[in-house]
């Protein structure tokens, strides 16, 4: 069993967004921090960092915010960019100012392209981003693709042989899933991403994507009552949908 951490209170919270530690210490001073309804008197007192610290912790009366190591799903819009850095709305912007103050940062596990709808994950767990992305997890994304042009009849078999080469490129793309659900859109499931991979395999096969979006990672999908631009915490459940059993043991 592995040891719960510990952090000095104001480092804890400094580190939640909640401000420097000298206000974080002018928090706790002034009675405005509590832990299971008792005032915490010290600043420098070490909190464990339990997963249901947000349940015990409250902040001037409010819950305490996830504690590090969170995870949750974003469900991104059109037009928003996954960067810290670019001009324009980003999805960075879709969360609490007070979360994008936080150290460790949250980071997007992946990328969804500024044109690109649907399911984006996000953490500030280093572990657990590289677990997912990482091309030994095999972890399958599912997209929901509306087209130019009806489809030819053929695609499901060219993506499934593991043989299609995108222009520019020198290695074949892994096998994946066509679904066809009219003539003109489909479900694809992939095991990669490589830039721009659904519309430039689309390409490929003399068609165009007008529409994309993801509503599927490995077994954890999209929520329908899930709005663009809202997001949900991920609890051990979602995880255990998430990751390959060997992982999310």
């Amino acid at each position: 069993m592995s040891k719960v951490p510990t952090l000095r209170l104001d480092r804890l919270l400094a580190n939640m967004g909640y401000g420097s530690r000298r206000e974080v210490q002018q928090l706790v001073h002034a009675g405005l921090v509590t832990l299971d309804g008792a005032e915490i008197e010290e600043a420098d007192e070490r909190i464990a960092v339990t997963r249901d610290l947000s349940e015990r912790m409250r902040v001037q009366g409010k819950p305490l915010d996830p504690p590090p190591g969170l995870a949750l799903m974003l469900h991104k819009p059109l037009g928003v960019t996954c960067s810290h850095k670019e001009t324009g709305p980003l999805v960075y912007g879709l969360l609490p100012d007070r979360w994008r103050r936080r150290d460790p940062a949250i980071s997007t596990i992946g990328r969804l392209d500024k044109d690109t709808s649907g399911l984006l994950l996000m953490t500030d767990d280093g572990n657990l981003l590289h677990r997912i992305i990482s091309p030994r997890a095999n972890i399958s994304k599912r997209y929901h693709v509306s087209l130019d042009r009806p489809l030819r009849g053929d695609e499901a078999e060219i993506f499934a042989a593991g043989t299609l080469m995108l222009e520019s490129e020198d290695k074949p793309l892994l096998p994946a899933q066509l679904e066809a659900i009219s003539g003109t859109s489909a479900y694809l499931t992939l095991t990669e991403g490589r830039y721009h991979q659904v519309r430039r395999m689309f390409a490929a096969v003399g068609n165009h994507v007008t529409a994309l979006h993801r509503d599927r990672i490995g077994a954890l999908a999209l929520p329908e009552d899930l709005e663009p631009g809202q997001y949900r915490l991920l609890g051990e459940a979602d995880l255990a949908l998430l990751l390959p059993p060997a992982q999310g043991a």
